[in-house]
């Protein structure tokens, strides 16, 4: 079972990647939060791995976080949701703000993303809700609905956090500084710009 690898990256696309360990390619099926966090060709890469066997294939899934693969092994446990389905999920929205939003059990941001209607979006819900109210993700608790963040709230923390990352800035860094701006700031201080300006402050320093 393959847990990890650790390499020369050959080749990446948006949802894959090939990987070079010691003259042997392993290709790797990633979530874009992965691709983001990718060297250049030729640069070396150290992923986090899930090794999916079926009786016709064994599939390996590679992720730049252990946050991520946690994630997508919880993911998968569900009844109907595949590892396709997870690596959708990954791609679509920051961890902090998936997981908010099924401790909320807030259906409509669940089901915005590609693959999930309203019937999947219940079932997460009733499966992962207490589950993922008790982990942490990167250094950021879950938030439980006695501290539900409003929705233009969160999204203004999520663009944020996008664009610290396109900045280059590590995660774990940019996430528990916004949650520690969050908690700090009243809610009309809370424009992407100003957390961006503020946490731009805080990670500089």
């Amino acid at each position: 079972m393959i847990a990890r690898i650790r390499g020369i990256l050959l080749e990446s696309e948006f949802t894959e990647v090939v990987v070079d360990v010691h003259g042997v390619g392993y290709q790797l099926a990633i979530p874009m939060s992965t691709f983001d966090q990718l060297p250049q060709p030729g640069g070396e890469v150290d992923l986090f791995v899930i090794t999916h066997v079926r009786e016709d294939a064994i599939s390996l899934f590679g992720f730049a976080t252990k946050e991520e693969k946690q994630l997508f092994g919880v993911l998968t446990d569900v009844n109907g949701v595949g590892p396709r389905l997870a690596l959708s999920i990954l791609s679509s929205m920051p961890i902090s703000a998936f997981c908010s939003a099924i401790v909320n059990a807030d259906l409509k941001t669940i089901s915005r993303i590609n693959g999930i209607g309203k019937k999947t979006a219940e079932r997460l819900v009733v499966e992962l809700k207490d589950k993922l109210g008790k982990m942490t993700f990167g250094g950021l608790t879950v938030k439980s609905e006695t501290t539900q963040i409003p929705d233009q709230l969160r999204a203004s923390a999520e663009d944020a956090i996008m664009a610290l990352e396109q900045l280059g800035f590590k995660r774990d860094g940019i996430q528990k500084t916004m949650q520690s701006l969050l908690s700090e700031l009243d809610q009309k201080e809370c424009s992407a710009e100003n957390l961006i300006r503020k946490a731009l402050q805080r990670l500089n320093a």
